[in-house]
C-alpha cells in the first residue's frame, strides 16, 4: 500500500473514532478533511528517512515526484515540436497514425526541418522520372539449399513476441499480414495460437531460449522445433542471435507474467522467472553456427533459414563468411537490426551505447557478403525505425533487400509512444498482458490499420524510387542518397562509403579490410 493510502485509512479511522467519542457533526470533520490529511502527510513525510526532499520539503515535496512522473506527457503535448521528438518525432508518428487510418498524409508550406544540418540526407530525384509500379515488386528469399523459397514483401513486421506484446495487439498484427500478403515475425518468445489464428505468413524466430522448441533443461528441442517449423503458416525460421535494443545480453521475462498461457508457449514453468542467456547452445563458433542455420533449414522441410544480428566485430562477420565459403552452405537470408534499439526493453547503457547503427550494420553485411561473392545467395532485411517510404528507400541502398518494422506497427495497432513497454501498464493495450488494459485494443478496428500502413508505405516507396527514375529496388544505387557533411558541404553514398566489388576479398582485400580479413578464423569469434 502506498504512503498516501495509509495516511488516508489512519485519517478516516481518527474520524470515525473522533465521531462516535466526541459526537462532533460529520460534516464539519469532513470539512476538516483536507487540513488533517496534509497534516498527517507532513508528519509522515518527516518521519521518514528514504526520500530526503519529503524531510526538507514536507508536502510540497511530493509536487516533484508528481511532475517527475508526468514530465513524459508534458513534452509529448506540450513542449516537443514536430520534428525534435525520440525516439520517433510527431511528423514520423502521424504519417503512421494517417496511414493507418487510410487518411490524407500530406502537409502545407514545405519542409520544418534544417536542410542545411549536418547529417541531414536527402534522395536524389531524376530529370526522368518513371511510373511507379501498380503491383509492388517481392524478394525472393531462397538461396540454392533451400528448397521451399518464399516472397517476401519490401516491408514486413519484425520481430515482437506475444508476452511483451498483449493478445489482441499480435492478433490485430498478424490479420493485417494476413490481409495485405506480408510477413510477420513472431519473435523469440515462441509460435502462439494468436499468430497462427488469423492466417498470416509467419517467419519463427528462435532464441537463445528456445521457445517454444526447448527441452526441460532448456536446450533446443529438434523434434518439436521440426513439428512446428512444418505448419502451414511457418514460411520462413531465423536464429536470434543478437538485437538491436540490447546486443550482448539475454532477457528476462518475471515470474509474475509467466501465467499458465505464455508459459505454454515458452515451454518454460507456470509462475517462474525466465532468464534468456546472452549466448546459444547449440554453436559456440562460426563453423558451428553456419552448420546449425542448414541443420534448421533441414528440420523445416526446407524452407528459408536465416538468422538475425546487431552488428558488431567486422573481422566476428567475416568469420561467418569463410565459414560458410568452407562449409558450402548459407543462410538463405541476414536479417541486420540496429543498434538504435526496438522494442524490448534494455539497460540505458545498451539501448544507447551498444551496438552497430543500422546504416553501418548494413553497409558492412552487405559488402562482406559481396566482396566474399555470397552476396547473390543472400538476401539482407533491415530492421531499425523504418516508418516510411523514405526510410525504406534509404535501407535499400544502403544494401538492404526488404525491410521490417516493428515500433511502427505498434503505433498503427495504436501505440502512442508512452514508453511504458515494460511496466505492463501499456495505456493502449499494445504491451500489456493485464486483461483490462489489453481490452482496450479492439482487433477488427486495429487489423485493417496494420495493412492500410503496410500498403502506403509501399506505394510511398515505390513513389520515390520512381521519381528518382527506378521501378525496381536492385535498380538503387549508393550516389542515389546523400548526407549533408555542413553547411557548405554534402557528399553520395557512393563517395563517402567504400562499396566492395564482387570476390574482391577473395582475390585482393583492400587495405582498409586486409587486417580483419586476414584475423577472420571460422573456427573461433575473434574480437
Amino acid at each position: 500500500m502506498t504512503r498516501v493510502g495509509i495516511v488516508l485509512l489512519l485519517l478516516l479511522a481518527a474520524l470515525t473514532a473522533a465521531a462516535a467519542t466526541a459526537r462532533i457533526s460529520l460534516y464539519w470533520l469532513f470539512a476538516a478533511l483536507p487540513l488533517m490529511f496534509l497534516a498527517l502527510l507532513g508528519a509522515w513525510d518527516l518521519a521518514q528517512r528514504r526520500h530526503s526532499v519529503l524531510r526538507n520539503y514536507p508536502v510540497l515535496g511530493h509536487a516533484r515526484f508528481l511532475m517527475e512522473r508526468i514530465r513524459p506527457e508534458l513534452q509529448q503535448y506540450f513542449i516537443e515540436r514536430n520534428y525534435d521528438g525520440r525516439p520517433f518525432d510527431r511528423d514520423v508518428r502521424s504519417i503512421v497514425y494517417e496511414r493507418a487510418k487510410g487518411t490524407a498524409a500530406e502537409e502545407p508550406y514545405g519542409t520544418e526541418r534544417d536542410v542545411y544540418r549536418p547529417g541531414y540526407e536527402f534522395l536524389v530525384p531524376s530529370m526522368a522520372p518513371r511510373e511507379a509500379p501498380q503491383t509492388p515488386p517481392r524478394v525472393r528469399i531462397g538461396g540454392p539449399d533451400c528448397t521451399r523459397p518464399y516472397d517476401m514483401a519490401l516491408l514486413n513486421v519484425s520481430a515482437m513476441s506475444f508476452g511483451s506484446l498483449s493478445a489482441n495487439a499480435i492478433l490485430a498484427l498478424n490479420g493485417g499480414a494476413a490481409a495485405g500478403g506480408f510477413a510477420h515475425d513472431t519473435g523469440e518468445g515462441g509460435l502462439s495460437a494468436y499468430h497462427l489464428r488469423p492466417g498470416g505468413d509467419l517467419v519463427w524466430e528462435i532464441g537463445t531460449g528456445y521457445f517454444g522448441c526447448r527441452t526441460p533443461d532448456g536446450d533446443f528441442d529438434p523434434g518439436e522445433f521440426a513439428d512446428k517449423a512444418a505448419h502451414d503458416h511457418v514460411k520462413c525460421v531465423s536464429l536470434k542471435l543478437s538485437q538491436g535494443a540490447k546486443p550482448g545480453i539475454g532477457g528476462v521475462l518475471p515470474g509474475a507474467k509467466v501465467n499458465a498461457e505464455i508459459a505454454e508457449v515458452r515451454d518454460v514453468p507456470r509462475g517462474r522467472t525466465v532468464v534468456s542467456p546472452p549466448y546459444h547452445r547449440v554453436f559456440s563458433t562460426p563453423r558451428e553456427l553456419v552448420r546449425f542455420l542448414a541443420r534448421m533449414r533441414e528440420l523445416s522441410g526446407g524452407k528459408p533459414t536465416g538468422f538475425k544480428l546487431c552488428v558488431g566485430s567486422r573481422r566476428q562477420f567475416l568469420a561467418v563468411c569463410k565459414a560458410m565459403l568452407e562449409e558450402g552452405t548459407t543462410p538463405d537470408f541476414i536479417v541486420v537490426d540496429g543498434g538504435e534499439g526496438g522494442t524490448g526493453a534494455a539497460p540505458l547503457e545498451f539501448a544507447d551505447h551498444v551496438g552497430t547503427p543500422l546504416t553501418e550494420g548494413l553497409l558492412t553485411v552487405h559488402n562482406a557478403l559481396v566482396g566474399t561473392g555470397l552476396r547473390d545467395r543472400i538476401k539482407i532485411g533491415a530492421s531499425g525505425k523504418i516508418a516510411t517510404g523514405t526510410d525504406l528507400v534509404k535501407r535499400m541502398v544502403q544494401g538492404a533487400d526488404y525491410g521490417n518494422a516493428a515500433r511502427a506497427m505498434m503505433f498503427a495497432v495504436g501505440c502512442i509512444q508512452a514508453q511504458r513497454c515494460h511496466t505492463n501498464t501499456c495505456p493502449t493495450g499494445v504491451t500489456t498482458q493485464d486483461p483490462r488494459r489489453a481490452r482496450a485494443l479492439d482487433v477488427r478496428d486495429k487489423t485493417p490499420r496494420v495493412q492500410r500502413f503496410q500498403e502506403a508505405t509501399v506505394a510511398s516507396a515505390l513513389q520515390l524510387m520512381a521519381s528518382m527514375g527506378v521501378t525496381d529496388p536492385a535498380e538503387l544505387r549508393p550516389h542515389m542518397l546523400r548526407r549533408r557533411i555542413d553547411p557548405w558541404t554534402e557528399r553520395s553514398y557512393a563517395d563517402l562509403y567504400e562499396w566492395l566489388e564482387p570476390g574482391r576479398l577473395l582475390a585482393e582485400p583492400p587495405q582498409s579490410w586486409a587486417a580483419d580479413w586476414q584475423a577472420a578464423d571460422p573456427d573461433r569469434f575473434t574480437v
